[in-house]
Protein backbone atom coordinates (compact mmCIF):
# COMPACT_ATOMS: atom_id res chain seq x y z
CA UNK A 1 0.00 0.00 0.00
CA UNK A 2 1.42 3.30 -0.79
CA UNK A 3 0.72 6.36 0.55
CA UNK A 4 0.95 9.83 -0.50
CA UNK A 5 3.81 10.99 1.57
CA UNK A 6 5.89 7.98 -0.52
CA UNK A 7 4.94 10.00 -3.77
CA UNK A 8 5.63 13.47 -2.47
CA UNK A 9 8.86 15.03 -3.70
CA UNK A 10 11.38 15.15 -1.01
CA UNK A 11 12.60 18.54 0.08
CA UNK A 12 15.84 19.89 0.74
CA UNK A 13 17.31 22.31 2.98
CA UNK A 14 19.96 24.53 2.26
CA UNK A 15 22.89 26.10 4.70
CA UNK A 16 24.70 28.13 2.92
CA UNK A 17 27.66 30.55 4.29
CA UNK A 18 28.11 33.68 2.25
CA UNK A 19 31.08 35.68 3.15
CA UNK A 20 34.31 38.11 1.37
CA UNK A 21 37.53 36.37 1.54
CA UNK A 22 41.03 35.64 0.30
CA UNK A 23 41.50 33.62 -1.88
CA UNK A 24 44.29 30.95 -1.44
CA UNK A 25 46.25 27.86 -2.69
CA UNK A 26 44.16 27.23 -5.91
CA UNK A 27 45.21 23.41 -7.19
CA UNK A 28 43.26 20.54 -8.93
CA UNK A 29 43.28 17.50 -6.82
CA UNK A 30 43.22 14.08 -8.47
CA UNK A 31 40.53 11.74 -7.38
CA UNK A 32 40.90 8.27 -6.61
CA UNK A 33 37.41 7.41 -8.81
CA UNK A 34 36.09 10.07 -10.88
CA UNK A 35 37.52 13.23 -12.52
CA UNK A 36 40.06 15.32 -10.88
CA UNK A 37 38.47 18.45 -9.31
CA UNK A 38 39.31 22.06 -8.21
CA UNK A 39 39.92 23.16 -4.88
CA UNK A 40 40.94 26.31 -3.29
CA UNK A 41 41.35 27.72 0.34
CA UNK A 42 39.70 31.20 1.34
CA UNK A 43 40.84 33.19 4.10
CA UNK A 44 37.33 34.42 5.38
CA UNK A 45 37.08 38.25 6.95
CA UNK A 46 35.46 38.89 9.57
CA UNK A 47 35.03 40.55 12.49
CA UNK A 48 36.11 44.62 13.02
CA UNK A 49 37.55 46.26 10.08
CA UNK A 50 39.91 47.92 11.79
CA UNK A 51 41.16 44.46 13.27
CA UNK A 52 39.87 42.17 10.74
CA UNK A 53 40.25 38.14 11.54
CA UNK A 54 40.38 35.13 9.51
CA UNK A 55 38.81 31.82 9.34
CA UNK A 56 40.10 29.62 6.85
CA UNK A 57 37.89 27.34 4.76
CA UNK A 58 39.12 24.32 2.20
CA UNK A 59 36.75 24.34 -0.68
CA UNK A 60 36.05 21.99 -3.43
CA UNK A 61 34.89 24.34 -6.39
CA UNK A 62 31.35 22.27 -7.15
CA UNK A 63 30.02 24.69 -10.01
CA UNK A 64 30.63 24.96 -13.05
CA UNK A 65 30.85 29.07 -13.42
CA UNK A 66 32.53 29.31 -9.75
CA UNK A 67 35.68 26.81 -12.01
CA UNK A 68 35.80 28.85 -14.67
CA UNK A 69 36.65 31.91 -12.54
CA UNK A 70 39.07 29.99 -10.30
CA UNK A 71 40.75 28.89 -13.10
CA UNK A 72 41.32 32.44 -14.73
CA UNK A 73 42.29 33.82 -11.53
CA UNK A 74 45.01 31.11 -10.93
CA UNK A 75 47.89 32.75 -12.29
CA UNK A 76 46.91 36.06 -10.33
CA UNK A 77 47.02 33.68 -6.98
CA UNK A 78 50.22 32.07 -7.98
CA UNK A 79 51.77 35.45 -8.61
CA UNK A 80 50.49 36.20 -5.43
CA UNK A 81 48.17 39.13 -6.05
CA UNK A 82 45.70 39.67 -3.80
CA UNK A 83 42.30 38.09 -5.05
CA UNK A 84 39.39 38.80 -3.02
CA UNK A 85 35.87 37.87 -3.92
CA UNK A 86 32.45 37.80 -2.30
CA UNK A 87 31.80 33.78 -1.96
CA UNK A 88 29.14 31.41 -0.99
CA UNK A 89 29.60 27.94 0.37
CA UNK A 90 27.61 25.10 1.02
CA UNK A 91 27.54 21.53 2.57
CA UNK A 92 29.72 23.14 5.27
CA UNK A 93 31.43 20.59 7.64
CA UNK A 94 34.57 19.90 9.69
CA UNK A 95 37.19 17.27 9.27
CA UNK A 96 39.05 16.31 12.23
CA UNK A 97 42.69 15.66 12.29
CA UNK A 98 45.30 14.59 14.37
CA UNK A 99 48.82 16.47 14.14
CA UNK A 100 51.52 14.26 12.76
CA UNK A 101 54.55 16.48 13.17
CA UNK A 102 55.80 19.79 14.94
CA UNK A 103 54.71 21.19 18.54
CA UNK A 104 51.27 19.97 18.21
CA UNK A 105 52.21 16.49 17.04
CA UNK A 106 49.36 14.12 18.30
CA UNK A 107 46.73 16.90 19.20
CA UNK A 108 43.28 16.49 17.30
CA UNK A 109 42.92 19.58 14.48
CA UNK A 110 39.89 20.24 12.78
CA UNK A 111 39.61 22.28 8.98
CA UNK A 112 36.25 23.20 7.90
CA UNK A 113 35.48 22.27 4.47
CA UNK A 114 32.52 22.84 2.12
CA UNK A 115 31.20 23.42 -1.33
CA UNK A 116 32.08 26.58 -3.76
CA UNK A 117 28.92 27.46 -5.37
CA UNK A 118 28.81 30.75 -6.42
CA UNK A 119 30.76 33.99 -6.82
CA UNK A 120 29.45 37.26 -6.72
CA UNK A 121 32.82 39.21 -7.65
CA UNK A 122 36.56 39.32 -7.46
CA UNK A 123 38.57 41.92 -7.09
CA UNK A 124 42.55 41.44 -7.96
CA UNK A 125 44.36 43.70 -6.07
CA UNK A 126 41.59 46.11 -5.47
CA UNK A 127 40.08 46.63 -8.55
CA UNK A 128 37.44 44.50 -10.06
CA UNK A 129 38.14 42.22 -12.74
CA UNK A 130 34.31 39.97 -12.14
CA UNK A 131 30.33 40.83 -11.50
CA UNK A 132 28.51 38.07 -11.21
CA UNK A 133 25.10 39.31 -13.69
CA UNK A 134 22.49 40.77 -11.07
CA UNK A 135 19.73 38.29 -10.71
CA UNK A 136 15.82 39.15 -12.10
CA UNK A 137 14.30 36.60 -9.35
CA UNK A 138 12.25 37.67 -5.97
CA UNK A 139 15.10 36.51 -3.89
CA UNK A 140 18.11 38.82 -5.78
CA UNK A 141 16.35 42.11 -3.55
CA UNK A 142 17.70 40.91 -0.14
CA UNK A 143 21.01 39.63 -1.57
CA UNK A 144 21.69 42.72 -3.09
CA UNK A 145 21.39 44.69 -0.15
CA UNK A 146 23.58 42.21 1.92
CA UNK A 147 26.37 42.84 -1.05
CA UNK A 148 26.14 46.31 -0.38
CA UNK A 149 26.76 46.23 3.02
CA UNK A 150 29.42 43.51 1.87
CA UNK A 151 31.53 46.17 -0.01
CA UNK A 152 31.59 48.97 2.50
CA UNK A 153 32.42 46.17 5.02
CA UNK A 154 35.48 45.72 2.50
CA UNK A 155 36.40 48.83 2.73
CA UNK A 156 39.48 48.29 3.98
CA UNK A 157 40.25 44.44 3.27
CA UNK A 158 41.63 45.30 -0.25
CA UNK A 159 43.60 48.18 0.34
CA UNK A 160 47.22 46.85 1.29
CA UNK A 161 46.40 45.06 4.09
CA UNK A 162 48.92 42.06 3.57
CA UNK A 163 46.92 38.79 3.70
CA UNK A 164 48.55 36.90 7.44
CA UNK A 165 50.64 33.57 6.67
CA UNK A 166 48.46 32.02 9.09
CA UNK A 167 45.55 32.70 6.74
CA UNK A 168 47.32 31.21 3.52
CA UNK A 169 48.72 27.88 5.83
CA UNK A 170 47.46 24.99 4.26
CA UNK A 171 46.33 21.95 6.39
CA UNK A 172 49.74 20.21 5.34
CA UNK A 173 51.61 22.61 6.65
CA UNK A 174 49.41 23.10 9.94
CA UNK A 175 50.11 19.45 10.93
CA UNK A 176 54.06 19.92 10.07
CA UNK A 177 54.13 23.19 12.46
Amino acid sequence: MTTASNNAPTTYFNLHTQGIGYLNRVREVPARRGQAFMACDIAALHGASDDVEYTRFDCKVASGEADRLIREHLEDVRAERKVLIAFRIGDLWVDPFMYEKGERKGQPGASLKGRLIFIEWIKVDGQFSYRAPARTDTAAAPEAAESAESEQADGGADQGQPIPPAARKSTAARQSA
